[in-house]
């Protein structure tokens, strides 16, 4: 019974967590392209900015009890690092999807918008797919660096790339499947149409793939570590709340 409460903990996290993640994500899209007037660059500004705020405030408010992975390729990522046991990885990543979902709702309701509506804005092409891949090695190499020499940083690390990513890449950095997923469902300007996300999620896979296996190499662990002694993307997320 207590290991059944700590997963659905462990889920509970997970997708309220990402809920709140889209719903900062979407909403300040929203905002700041009706307060903008039409200038982008002012728009994009607000959006990074409330984006980075929200996230690291969710992994320092979720940490310790799921990891606050709040990505499917974090999630991946930590399970094979043995981070994570392999049994977690379906159930956390069905939490994030269907959170990811409850966000973007969560976020139109807000705004007035219609519950769920297909997104129109079209995001595909080789630039975006490499910006993708480079957005999510950056944040993979930057939860693994972190997390394995200062994971107290790791939060703060994090959110500060993803801040970054809005403006260095093509994509403006989604950097995760299950937010990628859920703005397609978004006829806002945070958008995607449904056709073009499976080129930006394998470009996200690939790239989280290249930096788990490069930063496992550049930062190895002692043979004996376990999973619950192993840096993780905060030290206190290796231990679930009683």
């Amino acid at each position: 019974m207590k290991h059944f409460d700590q997963l659905v903990r462990r889920l509970v996290a997970e997708g309220l967590g990402t809920a709140l993640l889209l719903a900062v994500v979407v909403g300040s899209a929203v905002m700041g392209d009706r307060l903008a007037g039409g200038n982008a660059a002012i728009a994009l500004l607000v959006n990074s900015i409330a984006s980075g705020c929200g996230l690291v405030v969710l992994i320092l408010a979720f940490g310790a009890v799921s990891g606050a992975h709040l990505n499917p390729v974090v999630t991946l990522s930590e399970a094979w690092q043995r981070n994570l046991p392999g049994a977690l990885v379906l159930p956390y990543l069905a939490a994030q999807v269907a959170g990811a979902f409850a966000g973007v709702a969560l976020a139109h309701s807000m705004f007035g918008e219609p519950v769920f509506a297909a997104a129109t804005q079209a995001r595909t092409g080789a630039g975006l797919w490499w910006s993708e891949g480079v957005a999510t090695f950056g944040l993979l190499a930057t939860i693994i660096g972190c997390a394995r020499t200062r994971p107290g940083a790791t939060p703060y690390a994090a959110a500060l790339f993803i801040v970054a990513g809005y403006w260095f890449t093509a994509s403006s950095s989604f950097a995760n499947p299950a937010l990628t997923l859920a703005r397609a469902a978004t006829g806002t300007c945070a958008g995607i149409r449904l056709a073009d996300v499976p080129g930006y999620v394998l470009a996200q896979l690939a790239g989280a793939a290249a930096a788990t296996v490069i930063f496992g190499w550049l930062y190895p662990r002692a043979r004996q570590e376990t999973t619950a002694d192993a840096p993780g993307l905060i030290r206190a997320v290796r231990q679930p709340a009683p």
